[in-house]
């Protein structure tokens, strides 16, 4: 998991499906869960429309917006072109200049009204929509009687060829700004685009019953024409309504895996990407981790990946990171799914306000020796500890929690077939927290990850890592051969036996470490700053800082 796959900030409503009920057709990932054992097929769960209420509205709010501002510009233009134009082609009676005017400002006044941040019901943006579209819809009726009944009377048999056309022309318009802009079903979108396709036809049929000229404008051919056009219109609207709604629901499909849903991208980094997903079921928000196989690039990558979460989903302490699921897509992506943590990854902690007092160093790396202690018993080596790597996290109401992220790297002791999943001269963790085994390309075992913790426990202190160097052969040349300066001298608030304690850490030889976490532990403990930080510390703080930063409300 990358340093900033955890995120505090707000996260806006996600998009399902944008319109369209989800079809009963369900993509198959293979799942396998950390305590089920054996390989499953978990169908998709595709949601139903109470559940996707708050998404629809969030969606339909926006495109009826759009919808309203199209149709104000459109009207807009079109009436300031009858009231100011030298030459007017007709001359409009005052109803229905009036109408235009009030036409105009509902649309307005709607495109203004949905501006506004409250998302609205969607119950009441559907009546919205009514308004929008049933008002257009009325203003084309009236125009369209009023303007037939004005040639007919004054006997401009060209006019009215004309304004049959323009009518035609007026309808399209509205028909498919509704298919493009209204997020809709086949089956809900078409009486409405129905009704406004017979709109015309049937105001021609009754204008021809009651004006001559009418009739004989709008012969037999002129009627054909006039429904064949309005048919066209009808059918290529809800054929384009069902393909959005096809490539909606496949983009949705694809944006899930198993019983997760992803919301959205949080962190990047390694071979794959961390979305923020949603548990279809119990509305649980998690993260989930996906390797791509052309990410992957060697297929022994993906499988030793694969066996390593497997392995990882055995950890079971408070101070890990829990691993809910995993499994593989269609198109080959693995996935893994673990809690979402709000708070900090401590290279984010560092990096926004600086080294972090000795008290509280010691109260995270405490906790963290504890998740090592466990994955070391069940012969795990993390071999990736860093700062991204370990999160301050809140978790039951208690604040600086750290938890251990990012196993995919965690190595349990090698049997014959996993020898063959490793790659050959490859080295893996992070250059300026690795230890000097890894770094001269030796077998690791515990002790190199408490070589790791102390080069954390020295950025945490002093802000910078035990080396740096321009080039990363460098830094793995000077964790094999080079001695660090102790934190005390780079920070003098840092105790003289906690700054023992690091270098101990960063011994070159493993035998002169810390032999395990929990002596480590120990060490850490008793040091005289140590019991300073605690959990009521930890929260006046977290509480402090949301305060100053927007982006720290959640913890």
């Amino acid at each position: 998991m990358p340093e900033h796959s955890a995120s505090t900030s707000n996260h806006s409503p996600f998009d399902p499906t944008l319109d369209a009920p989800i079809s009963a057709r369900a993509t198959e990932v293979s799942s396998l869960s950390p305590v089920a054992g054996p390989a499953r097929h978990v169908a998709l769960v595709e949601g139903s429309g109470p559940e996707l209420g708050d998404e629809l509205a969030l969606i339909l709010r926006t495109r009826l917006r759009a919808a309203a501002l199209v149709l104000f510009l459109g009207s807009g233009m079109f009436l300031a072109y009858g009231l100011y134009s030298p030459a007017p082609a007709r001359e409009a009676s005052l109803l229905l200049t009036a109408f235009h005017v009030v036409l105009v400002l509902v649309l307005g006044s709607t495109a203004l009204f949905l501006c506004a941040r409250c998302p609205g019901r969607l119950n009441r943006l559907r009546w919205l929509e009514l308004l929008v579209f049933g008002l257009t819809a009325a203003f084309f009726v009236v125009m369209q009687h009023e303007a037939f009944a004005h040639y007919a009377k004054t006997h401009q048999p060209m006019s009215l060829m004309a304004m049959m056309k323009a009518v035609i022309t007026y309808w399209y318009a509205l028909i498919f700004t509704y298919a493009i802009f209204i997020p809709n079903s086949p089956q809900r979108a078409a009486p409405v685009v129905g009704l406004m396709a017979a709109a015309p036809v049937v105001g021609t049929l009754l204008a021809r019953q009651k004006f001559a000229l009418v009739a004989e404008v709008a012969d037999m051919n002129q009627m054909v024409e006039m429904v064949m056009m309005m048919v066209i219109a009808f059918i290529a609207a809800i054929y384009g309504i069902y393909k959005m709604g096809a490539l909606r629901r496949e983009a949705y499909e694809a944006r899930q895996f198993g019983q997760y849903r992803l919301r959205e991208r949080i962190g990047a980094g390694g071979m794959g990407e961390v979305f923020l997903a949603e548990h279809q079921m119990l509305k649980r928000p998690c993260a989930i981790k996906l390797i791509r196989p052309t990410q992957a690039g060697d297929p022994r990558a993906l499988a030793r990946f694969e066996r390593e979460v497997r392995t990882a989903a055995r950890l079971s302490h408070w101070n890990s990171i829990e691993i809910f699921d995993y499994g593989r897509a269609a198109d080959g992506t693995f996935y893994y799914v673990m809690e979402y943590l709000p708070g900090l990854s401590l290279a984010d902690l560092v990096r926004r306000h600086g080294p972090l007092a000795p008290e509280r160093v010691v109260h995270l790396l405490t906790q963290t020796c504890d998740a090592l202690t466990e994955a070391h018993a069940m012969g795990m080596i993390h071999r990736d500890i860093k700062p991204g790597n370990i999160f301050a996290a809140q978790r039951g109401g208690v604040y600086d929690v750290a938890k251990l992220l990012d196993f995919g790297l965690v190595r349990p002791v090698a049997t014959t077939a996993d020898l063959q999943l490793t790659l050959e001269g490859s080295i893996t963790g992070s250059p300026l927290y690795m230890s000097p085994e890894q770094a001269l390309d030796e077998s690791p075992d515990g002790r190199s990850d408490i070589y790791s913790l102390g080069a954390v426990a020295y950025f945490l202190l002093t802000g910078r890592p035990p080396f740096e160097a321009a080039k990363p052969l460098q830094v793995l040349f000077a964790h094999a051969h080079q001695e660090p300066t102790g934190p005390a001298a780079m920070n003098g608030d840092v105790p003289d036996d906690l700054d023992r304690v690091v270098l101990r850490c960063l011994a070159k030889q493993p035998g002169d470490r810390y032999q395990t976490a929990d002596e480590l532990k120990r060490a850490l403990e008793d040091c005289c700053c140590a019991g300073h930080w605690d959990s009521a510390a930890a929260a006046a703080w977290w509480q402090e800082q949301a305060g100053r930063e927007p982006a720290l409300a959640e913890v």
